[in-house]
């Protein structure tokens, strides 16, 4: 069991992101195929993409050992959607925060060798990894990462409604189920080490995840420990809301969507499935964001992206107009 302890300054500071990012579920969702069971909401996805990535996820699994705990490639690659981001990242991660990353690692002894060529910041060891996890996503995750990302940011509109509704409290009450219990002022975690984490003030981060189907995760700050964890909850609990995203996987509407919308309105469309802010989209993008305003304006008046204030900064949200475009196979009505 893992407790997490609030004081009254961390219940103000809670809130909501819309994923844990690209790397991290596809890292995820690598550990997910490798399980012995994984639930019927995950049954048809397992059947669709086992036998597909062979020797290709080999330097991924690595990273998973079978004892202690894994790599948490969000802390390495960020929380962006778009995988060639994350590789970005990945390739450019500094040697402080590698080494407290695999620091308490407990890798297998034909892969520690290699594990130290990581934290060395070897390049040819990192192209590996980074190959591995292209692959693994274009298998595991790309198919149906439209349709993630959809299931994402309805379950972060639940999360920022109760929220709206009941405060922080309605939002932890939500929350709860088999992997999580709150016991004011403690949330409790199902997990199999026994921990006790006291925020102190630094609040928390809630982001709904798809392929950590086994429990919800505390994510911990490396680096800084004056960030807020984040606490990464699992989404997919039955047969029905799995057996919905894994319809029509394969599909691709990056380019057809390029062509209807241009490159950079199209790239700001499929950001904002989560939620982005103007800055956010803008670093992200590498634009400046008197540009983001511009298209997110034009995307406005077109129906596909609706615009809110949140205290000096300004959200961008995807409509449902919008995101029938970004389904596979969408045709315009």
């Amino acid at each position: 069991m893992k407790r997490i302890h609030f004081t009254g300054q961390d219940l103000m500071r809670i809130r909501v992101a819309g994923t844990i990012g690209a790397a991290a579920e596809t890292l995820d969702s690598v550990k997910l195929l490798h399980a012995p069971e994984v639930g019927l909401g995950f049954r048809r996805w397992q059947v669709s993409v086992r036998g597909r990535l062979d020797e290709r996820a080999r330097p991924l699994l690595a990273l998973l050992p079978s004892l202690g705990p894994d790599v948490d490639v969000r802390s390495l690659a960020g929380d962006s959607v778009c995988i060639e981001e994350a590789v970005d990242r990945l390739l450019g991660a500094p040697r402080n925060l590698l080494r407290l990353e695999f620091e308490n690692i407990r890798f297998s002894p034909a892969h520690r060798v290699w594990a130290r060529n990581l934290v060395d910041g070897d390049r040819e060891a990192w192209l590996h990894v980074t190959a591995a996890l292209r692959a693994c996503h274009g298998v595991t995750v790309a198919p149906y990462w439209v349709r993630v990302r959809t299931h994402l940011a309805e379950v972060r509109a639940a999360y920022a409604n109760a929220m709206a509704k009941g405060g922080v409290e309605q939002l932890l009450k939500i929350l709860c189920g088999p992997m999580l219990r709150w016991r004011p002022p403690v949330l409790e975690l199902e997990h199999p080490r026994e921990a006790d984490v006291h925020l102190n003030g630094r609040g928390l981060v809630i982001a709904p995840t798809m392929f950590s189907a086994g429990r919800a995760e505390l994510m911990q700050p490396t680096l800084d420990p004056a960030e807020a964890p984040v606490l990464a909850v699992p989404t997919v609990t039955d047969a029905l809301v799995g057996s919905t995203l894994w319809e029509g996987g394969g599909a691709s509407t990056a380019q057809a969507l390029e062509d209807l919308l241009g490159r950079t309105r199209a790239a700001i469309l499929e950001a904002v499935a989560v939620g982005r802010g103007t800055t956010d989209l803008a670093r992200r993008l590498s634009i400046s964001p008197a540009t983001v305003s511009h298209h997110t304006s034009v995307l406005r008046n077109a129906g596909l992206v609706t615009t809110r204030r949140e205290g000096k900064a300004v959200l961008h949200t995807v409509t449902p107009m919008g995101m029938a475009l970004l389904e596979p196979g969408a045709r315009p009505l």
